[in-house]
């Protein structure tokens, strides 16, 4: 049903909820899991003032997502899967958009996803990426919210 479940993670709550629904469904199903995480470089072009450099920032953002993804693939509910892992950069993209490009470009049949995530003032401004993927998908999107008493 489905071979491949694409997961974007953020190292929000809610994304980690949704890990763990997508491991428990590929374990029943034999589905492969296709880690993504986006940088998102938007909230950075208003810091570029106080930051040393542009690129340096971009460096630790990448070294972030490496680590959240070797982290999530190595939990104790992930042994036994077959994982994959991808980090894409939107740099000026959607996050949405970005998501929805990986799930076409990795043939995947599912998303999982959280519901929100860490995007601040940016998700106010310009609304919710989960909300765009789930009307932008060509696959069938799960959507996983916190449970009761996280952020």
């Amino acid at each position: 049903m489905y071979e491949k479940i694409l997961v974007p993670l953020d190292g929000s709550a809610t994304s980690e909820r949704a890990l763990k629904e997508a491991a428990q469904l590929a374990g029943k199903l034999g589905s492969t899991l296709c880690l993504l995480h986006v940088l998102d470089d938007f909230p950075l072009y208003g810091e570029m003032a106080i930051t040393p450099s542009f690129q340096q920032t971009l460096e630790v953002l990448r070294k972030y997502g490496d680590d959240l993804l070797l982290k999530a693939s190595k939990q104790d509910f992930m042994a036994g899967l077959q994982v994959e892992t991808l980090q894409r950069e939107a740099l000026g993209a959607r996050v949405a958009d970005v998501i929805v490009e990986q799930v076409i470009n990795s043939k995947c049949q599912l998303i999982a996803l959280g519901t929100h995530g860490r995007r601040g003032i940016n998700r106010l401004l310009m609304g919710s990426d989960a909300e765009l993927v789930l009307r932008q998908s060509p696959v069938p999107v799960l959507m996983v919210k916190a449970e009761a008493g996280s952020s």
